[in-house]
């Protein structure tokens, strides 16, 4: 593997000093990423700046850019699925679909329209509301599905006419960097730079005084410093944050009709999901079906690193994450909580955690009250209805939410009571989509990202007022 550079200004950047990249699968160090710099950020800060004047004219230009750079990923899906799936350790399948899921991005938000709203055209006068691009956007994404959460980002903060300086994860750097290069075979230098580190970096991004505005994913804590930080500077901000998301079982849910969607609405990507189930509350009638329904997919579905073939899930990320849902099963099982699938690390190198189904949980252990995000499901036996709406509500949360039930209009009336961004019937998280927003309530985030909503995100209003406008 040649050695990795950030992108400043359409070119390859190698930086001065190095840091380490893991593979989860072994827990080895495989790779070297580029530690940017001080005198780095600047300039990629700069080039940025520099590109936007241009950029922002040329609605045309925008749209054709973001559809080659579309093409670019598909023409270079697998050495960067390759490269996701050595840091992140997701199946090398999920790994094209993860590629592919960005350009998607790019050709969907190509196609969008920043449409300008007239708001009186008379003999009186002409008003009308403009859309206008914000300039510089510092953008920061996670370890977990790292290259379509940058697509989340780059799609509609280029569409709109800004430029982006983007920064991943340490922990998953090199197919964010692989992402720059084939865009940067697509657009103009400066519009899309991609710089790698380990902190102070994005600390440096969110206070430097360039950028406009801060688009985060990731965790609250982080959020919440972001947005401290943010603030002296009056930048406009995205962030979208943790969850702890529930799945509400109605008692005419089937088990076995709903459990394989159910499960991969819990385990996909091994857990690592924002808007994955964290937590199911199942009525009494039907709560050890629902158990054993699920603690049997988790046993049988298969476990390795994301190279081999047939492998579903793969391991947790980083040390880190595989220390806090470790910590976070063994104290659900000291306080009375019994695993049905799973319950402990695998045997073997590497960051593998058994798929884990926690059965007779009460409410107030850590793993129901916080997110894991990882491989592990508590499940929660209830008997009133409107006792599980409250307690689904009751935390700091609200991102995403499902509610389950043959009868939908039922489910849909639960599903207005429940307080959080997105809430799905006989699913979960399907509404990840490039033409709805996304995006949560209390500390699960500060605005949307996707559709137009998340495009508007990007843009500050202008009204333009005249008098009237001869007829043509």
């Amino acid at each position: 593997m040649t050695d990795p550079c950030m992108t400043i200004n359409g070119l390859p950047v190698p930086a001065k000093a190095t840091f380490e990249v893991i593979d989860p699968a072994t827990a080895e160090v495989f790779a070297q990423a580029p530690d940017c710099g001080r005198e780095q950020l600047d300039l990629a800060m700069s080039s940025a700046n520099a590109a936007f004047g241009q950029w922002r004219r040329d609605d045309d230009r925008r749209r054709e850019a973001l559809r080659s750079g579309a093409a670019e990923l598909y023409a270079d899906i697998e050495r960067i699925a390759g490269l996701l799936t050595l840091e992140q350790g997701k199946p090398l399948e999920d790994a094209r679909m993860e590629v592919m899921g960005a350009a998607y991005w790019l050709n969907h938000f190509a196609d969008l329209k920043l449409a300008r709203e007239i708001v009186q055209d008379d003999e009186n006068g002409f008003a009308e509301v403009v859309r206008r691009p914000l300039g510089v956007v510092a953008a920061i994404t996670p370890w977990n599905v790292p290259v379509t959460l940058a697509a989340w980002k780059i799609a509609p903060a280029l569409r709109a006419g800004n430029t982006m300086v983007l920064k991943p994860s340490p922990y998953t750097p090199l197919s964010t960097l692989a992402m720059g290069e084939a865009l940067a075979r697509a657009l103009p230098p400066g519009v899309l730079n991609v710089v790698s580190g380990l902190e102070p970096l994005g600390a440096q991004m969110t206070a430097h005084p360039v950028p406009r505005k801060v688009s985060f994913t990731g965790s609250t804590p982080t959020g919440m410093a972001i947005a401290r930080t943010a603030a002296d500077d009056l930048k406009r901000l995205t962030l979208e944050l943790g969850g702890n998301d529930p799945a509400i079982l109605l008692d005419d849910a089937d088990p076995e009709v709903i459990a394989e969607s159910l499960f991969w609405g819990a385990f996909a990507n091994n857990g690592q999901v924002c808007l994955a189930v964290k937590r199911v509350y199942a009525p009494e009638g039907i709560y050890a079906d629902v158990v054993e329904a699920l603690a049997e997919r988790a046993r049988t579905v298969r476990v390795d690193a994301g190279t081999v073939d047939g492998a579903r899930l793969g391991p947790i990320n980083n040390r880190p994450q595989f220390d806090r849902v470790a910590g976070l099963v063994r104290d659900a099982l000291a306080k009375g909580a019994r695993a049905a699938a799973g319950g402990a690390p695998l045997d073997r190198p590497g960051y593998f955690f058994a798929p884990t189904i926690l059965a007779d949980v009460s409410e107030g252990l850590a793993i129901v009250e916080e997110e894991q995000f990882g491989p592990a499901l508590p499940v929660i036996a209830y008997r009133d209805l409107d006792d599980v709406i409250a307690q689904a509500n009751s935390g700091p949360y609200g991102l995403t939410a499902s509610v389950w039930s043959p009868d939908i209009a039922r489910a849909r009336a639960v599903a207005t009571e429940l307080e959080c961004g997105q809430v799905a019937i006989n699913a979960h998280g399907t509404g990840a989509r490039p033409d709805l927003p996304f995006g949560g309530v209390k500390h699960s985030g500060i605005g949307v990202e996707n559709g137009v909503w998340g495009l508007h995100g990007f843009t500050d209003v202008q009204t333009v007022v005249s008098p009237a406008i001869p007829q043509r």
